[in-house]
């Protein structure tokens, strides 16, 4: 597409205060966090030197060029090369929903590419949608109303300064909701833009949306299967 990515970080819940301020400090765009649970045995977390298995999932974006580096800071400067301190990971982005929302979550560095690219034999897409609390239905409703069959919401809090963010005159909530859709690559373009023009930056739900290639799927069938799944 254009380079931009989101990156996913895993690590211990008492160490997210300290990740939460490099990944400022690094400038990594649209920061968000999210509770999570390990599922190592006991035995595995005395063995690695963890004291629990509650972790905190942060989620960013940023240009693809810029991972490399801050990968290294990643295993130097946060320690990521010791065991059981976390994982951190990227994963590129196969289109984004609008010139603005591309803008907010590159910060402002990119403009939309006249030809979008993505991966190809993809036969689904994994959108996620960045909603404010609340108004989740919206998003859904309309990714329903475009052919979606339903998706996974679960909590997230923007981490942002203040209580509120401003972004091309957007206010930006720090209460977030993602949704997690996979749909068949063909419907990928309707559903962002039902969810886009309903549920958009300029209504109460805020929505961001982007999209992620899938490479493998099971339990959807595509609209060619017969009931046999030939």
């Amino acid at each position: 597409m254009h380079g931009l990515s989101i990156l996913v970080t895993v690590v211990a819940r008492a160490d997210a205060k300290r990740f939460l301020g490099f990944f400022k400090e690094e400038k990594v765009n649209c920061l968000m966090a999210t509770v999570g649970r390990g599922t190592a045995s006991g035995e595995m977390l005395d063995y690695f030197g963890l004291k629990d298995s509650e972790k905190m999932i942060l989620m960013g974006s940023l240009s693809w060029e810029d991972w490399p580096v801050l990968c290294r800071k990643l295993r130097r400067k946060m320690g990521l090369e010791a065991p059981g301190t976390g994982v951190s990971f990227v994963i590129p982005l196969s289109s984004v929903g609008g010139a603005r929302q591309l803008q907010l979550l590159s910060g402002g560095q990119m403009q939309p590419p006249k030809e979008e690219s993505q991966m190809k034999n993809t036969a689904f897409e994994l959108l996620v949608a960045v909603v404010n609390q609340g108004y989740t239905e919206l998003a859904v409703g309309a990714a329903r109303s475009a052919g979606a069959r339903g998706g996974t919401v679960i909590h997230a809090r923007g981490t942002g300064a203040g209580p509120e963010q401003q972004f091309l005159g957007v206010s930006l909530a720090p209460e977030k909701e993602l949704v997690f859709i996979v749909v068949q690559t063909h419907q990928k373009n309707k559903i962002m833009t039902a969810i886009m023009e309903n549920a958009g930056l300029s209504t109460r739900a805020g929505s961001v949306v982007f999209s992620l290639p899938v490479t493998g799927v099971a339990g959807l069938k595509l609209d060619s299967e017969d009931d046999d799944g030939k």
